[in-house]
């Protein structure tokens, strides 16, 4: 990893670090803004979560719209944060299912595992890792989502080739992002936001596709659903990895 990577990593951890103490301490945290969230989640999604689940939501979409999740899956979150995707994911996939969560950062990955203690949900995982090394073997997940978390990685190539070794043979990928339309370079993207913000990092629509159809995904589908700055969308990205 080059020093310039390093930095934004660190950068992304800190950012992350103190939402996780901000919810801790009974605030509401605010990581890429509240204009990307696009009001996605539900009064039902939210009714049976701890508060702390809920506050420390970052997203900037909802990626169980589009996962499709069915009792008995196993499911991985990139980037699980403070838990309230993983939590909701529990529930659809059932006692017979499991979801796993996976961050780097300690003070989320604590927050977590408190929140999935109050909602009782024995069926969850919280692993420490990167999402472009997933502490996870081959074929072994059904379905990934995430929310936000891939325009913050420096090495999305690594992300999306680690995606679609965990994935078992057809399993599918839905997750939520910010994405560029094509007309915006990387010098136009950095204008209307920091790479922390969820912005500044974000991938080109043709440039998310290609990626993913290089590390094998087919069926790539991207579906803006509400713009959160001039030419940046926030979108749903669905892909399977063939049988």
């Amino acid at each position: 990893m080059s020093d310039s990577s390093a930095r934004l990593r660190e950068q992304v951890r800190d950012r992350y670090a103190s939402a996780a103490l901000a919810v801790t301490g009974g605030a509401s945290a605010s990581c890429c803004g509240d204009d990307l969230t696009g009001g996605l989640y539900t009064g039902t999604d939210r009714a049976d979560l701890p508060e702390e689940a809920v506050l420390a939501s970052l997203g900037c979409g909802n990626p169980l719209m589009v996962a499709d999740l069915h009792p008995g899956e196993v499911v991985l979150d990139l980037g699980s944060g403070g838990g309230i995707d993983v939590l909701l994911s529990a529930k659809r996939v059932g006692p017979t299912g499991k979801v796993y969560g996976l961050d780097m950062t300690e003070e989320m990955l604590a927050l977590a595992i408190a929140n999935a203690r109050r909602a009782g949900a024995g069926n969850v995982e919280f692993l420490k890792g990167h999402i472009e090394a997933i502490p996870l073997p081959a074929n072994t997940i059904d379905v990934i989502i995430s929310n936000c978390v891939v325009n913050l990685s420096t090495d999305k190539p690594a992300v999306f080739a680690e995606a679609h070794r965990v994935l078992t043979p057809g399993g599918r990928l839905g997750i939520s992002d910010v994405v560029a339309e094509d007309r915006l370079g990387p010098a136009d993207r950095a204008e209307r936001g920091d790479y922390v913000g969820c912005i500044a990092g974000a991938l080109s629509f043709t440039e998310y596709r290609d990626q993913l159809t290089a590390a094998g995904f087919t069926d790539v589908v991207i579906t803006a659903t509400h713009q959160v700055a001039d030419g940046m969308h926030s979108a749903v990205v669905r892909a399977t990895k063939p049988r």
